[in-house]
């Protein structure tokens, strides 16, 4: 899928399939977060992948806007160093890998940020690091219409030279 496609159609994805996710897609996923661009070079991510039936259906319970994560066969926990930057480069490299994914046929959706305390103990990461995201990735179970977003004109949002000003 050229990268445009893969932007223009993904869509956040919620009911997976108990399919497992082939290694090689696995392992691409995280390395599209891994290449990411970082402020200063600074790479403050880390990420575990996590495919226990358990661990997921824990991570579904602690995570109030993820019930869904246990049907995933997949979910990457991405914690950050605690730096001034950390949350904008962790962010690029969830929506890396999530349209390394996409590009794929794997669905995923961002669960959580910044409010993941209790995901720490349950996977062994230290204090002084922060659980940014869960990503469930899965493929769906329900038909989804690639490209059919409502989102708000080019008009409405996208300015030239200065606010307000029309873009052409």
């Amino acid at each position: 899928m050229e990268t445009f496609d893969a932007i223009r159609t993904v869509l956040a994805v919620r009911r997976f399939k108990d399919t497992p996710i082939p290694e090689p897609i696995v392992r691409q996923i995280v390395e599209a977060g891994r290449l990411t661009a970082s402020g200063g070079n600074s790479q403050p991510w880390h990420f575990i992948v996590i495919r226990d039936k358990e661990t997921l259906r824990q991570l579904g319970q602690l995570a109030r806007t993820g019930p869904y994560i246990p049907q995933a066969p997949l979910a990457i926990v991405v914690a950050t160093d605690r730096s001034p930057l950390a949350d904008s480069d962790g962010s690029r490299a969830i929506q890396d890998m999530i349209l390394a994914a996409w590009s794929q046929g794997v669905g995923s959706n961002w669960v959580g940020f910044n409010n993941l305390p209790q995901v720490n103990p349950l996977l062994g990461i230290p204090e002084e690091v922060s659980v940014l995201a869960i990503v469930p990735f899965g493929y769906t179970d329900v038909a989804v219409g690639k490209g059919q977003k409502k989102r708000k004109p080019l008009g409405e949002v996208v300015y030239n030279e200065r606010w307000g000003e029309p873009f052409k």
